[in-house]
């Protein structure tokens, strides 16, 4: 260690020096500020050593640091962040942001007691799945249906009830890894089934998941690919006649819906999107889907199908264990309520309504945030450009909708930098670099967001 290096060591100002500093005092801190001194300092004598600092910051410098450090310390781990990206349902993100009405149900719910489960009518003790089995039940079509934490704990609780200890028959192109590492074989594993792989990756027939089928057949599980699309030369048996199947040999057919959209999208321009009424009609026995995807509500696992197999669900020891919480019932309930007129559930729930927004609506909001950052500077150069937008969330894979945003330059700053200055801002604005420019995707923004974008673009002219 070098002479200036040590000899700025000891010009460091001790804890006590800042806390009783005029220019501290300005600040009228809490005590809690304690923290944030010291991490300050200890980073000012890291970079000491490391020879990145050449000389002390002043009193106000330092004072500065610290209320910048006790802003990050007073944080929130879990906050709010401005989705920039076009994904809608961005797992990183949170997925599905909530409708007012499911907001407004979680708050009067959280705030209060609540009968979760008290039979208001009978004033006797109920089931918390009676809450929203007749709205599912409407929506779909389903005889019965329940709902847990989420989509994968609904798998593994229909596979552990209806065919634990046997075997369970899986198209080996259907062998998906979802998010988090999970896989299907390993939760196959964990419910007490045997995989009985049929098939190849592209393509399997009805003939092998009939020659599959033995006294030790317990099931047969469709699952939908989720994240990714096998194009090209393939064939599978679609669902009626999987059903069919399944019916003569005695068998529950359960499909992994994966998302679970419960209206057709097609007046919208977006085709192809399967309902959870379709696979009720084509005569699966039990459907998993999520309740924070296509249906856009709070993270849950819905299940909905025969009754006589729901009841074994709802039966089941391992149904406690992944039962939800009277704030995502209630959220969902509110959800599910708006889905009685389409109309509505398209208007209200934000994630059907940035699917379906039209290009001409998100091309003058990308002109109007793109009016309110050009004026920022003279060396800014802003513009409107198209791009695309995803549904995301192991949903539409392959369906790339068309949408606006802008793209944000300044002087000579790296783009790498922009994005990083914009990522770290107070609400965190996450956008994408895409052919070495960064995008801000309108589709995802609320205009009522475009004031902190701008805050957070006016701060690049401090650097």
């Amino acid at each position: 260690m070098n002479e200036d290096v040590k000899r700025l060591l000891r010009e460091i100002p001790s804890v006590d020096e800042i806390l009783n500093s005029s220019v501290f005092l300005e600040f009228n801190p809490s005590l809690q500020v304690t923290d944030a001194v010291r991490t300050t300092l200890e980073r000012l004598r890291k970079n000491i050593i490391e020879e990145h600092v050449k000389k002390i910051p002043s009193m106000r410098e330092l004072v500065y640091l610290v209320m910048k450090e006790d802003e990050v310390l007073n944080t929130n781990n879990l906050q709010k962040v401005i989705n920039g990206t076009g994904i809608i349902l961005h797992t990183n993100l949170g997925r599905a942001p909530l409708s007012r009405e499911a907001i407004a149900a979680i708050n009067e719910t959280a705030s209060s007691y609540s009968n979760l489960e008290y039979d208001l009518t009978y004033g006797k003790r109920s089931s918390r799945h009676a809450l929203v089995e007749d709205y599912l039940k409407d929506l779909t079509g389903a005889e019965a249906a329940m709902v847990v934490n989420n989509n994968a704990a609904a798998v593994l609780l229909a596979l552990s009830a209806v065919a634990n200890g046997k075997e369970v028959i899986v198209s080996r192109g259907e062998l998906v890894e979802i998010g988090g590492s999970f896989r299907i074989p390993d939760v196959m594993l964990q419910s007490g089934c045997t995989l009985v792989e049929v098939g190849t990756t592209n393509k399997t027939y009805s003939k092998d998941y009939i020659n599959a089928i033995s006294e030790n057949t317990g099931a047969l599980l469709r699952v939908h690919t989720s994240n990714f699309t096998i194009i090209g030369f393939t064939s599978k048996p679609d669902l009626s006649e999987l059903a069919k199947i399944a019916d003569d040999n005695n068998l529950p057919l359960i499909e992994d819906l994966g998302s679970g959209a419960l209206m057709k999208l097609d007046r919208y321009k977006i085709y192809g999107v399967k309902t959870v009424k379709d696979s009720v009609n084509a005569g699966v026995d039990i459907i998993t889907f999520s309740g924070d995807k296509l249906l856009g509500g709070p993270q849950a696992g819905i299940i909905v199908g025969r009754k006589s197999l729901i009841d074994k669900m709802k039966a089941h020891p391992l149904a406690r264990a992944v039962r939800l919480d009277k704030l995502c019932f209630a959220a969902l309930e509110a959800t599910l309520r708006l889905y009685k007129t389409p109309k509505t559930a398209v208007e209200r729930i934000p994630t059907l309504n940035m699917l379906t927004v039209s290009d001409y609506e998100l091309h003058n909001k990308a002109k109007k945030l793109c009016e309110m950052l050009s004026n920022c500077f003279d060396d800014a150069i802003i513009s409107v450009i198209k791009t695309y937008r995803q549904a995301g969330g192991g949903s539409m894979p392959e369906e790339n909708i068309s949408s606006y945003g802008v793209n944000i330059m300044k002087g000579y700053l790296p783009v790498s930098y922009i994005e990083e200055h914009f990522r770290k801002h107070r609400t965190p604005i996450i956008g994408r670099i895409e052919d070495a420019y960064f995008i801000l995707d309108v589709s995802t923004i609320s205009e009522t967001e475009f004031k902190e974008i701008k805050n957070a673009f006016l701060r690049l002219g401090e650097i």
